[in-house]
């Protein structure tokens, strides 16, 4: 059976995709959830301006995401942590702290999308890359600084 979707589904397309499913797939979960629409003559019609409305939908969503990549990549942000000899850390720095320290700068951003190969141990100035959106990333410097006892 052919749909038209009209939400992103994970494997099988993007809004306003043609795709070919299981009958009962599309008539027990995409048709009563509201997920796809039944691919008919007059819905094709309507696919058109579906599409027109997600291009600009989407246009929209990356040059937001390019503005706040702008705005993370003027900022730079200073973590305290205790450090013991050779400027080696008590713990580590994680994605998680990374994210909080954001946000304490007004940004608010998913620790799941800064790029950390490893947690950081050591102190010093760090280059982490943050994902806005996919196609979209930005560079944030991350001070890690010795805490004063």
């Amino acid at each position: 059976m052919k749909v038209i979707l009209t939400n992103n589904i994970d494997k099988l397309g993007k809004i306003g995709d043609v795709v070919t499913v299981n009958e009962g797939y599309a008539r027990n979960y995409l048709l009563p959830k509201n997920l796809a629409k039944e691919a008919t003559a007059g819905n094709m019609k309507g696919l058109e301006g579906l599409k027109k409305k997600q291009a600009a939908l989407e246009a929209k969503k990356v040059e937001e995401a390019k503005t706040l990549a702008d705005k993370i990549s003027s900022l730079s942000v200073t973590i305290t942590a205790q450090a013991g000899e050779e400027d080696k850390l008590f713990g580590s720095v994680t994605s998680d702290m990374i994210a909080m320290a954001l946000e304490a700068e007004g940004v608010k951003v998913d620790k799941k999308d800064i790029a950390l190969d490893e947690p950081i141990k050591k102190l010093g100035s760090y280059q982490i890359v943050v994902k806005v959106i996919p196609e979209v990333k930005a560079t944030l410097r991350v001070w890690i600084v010795k805490e004063q006892q």
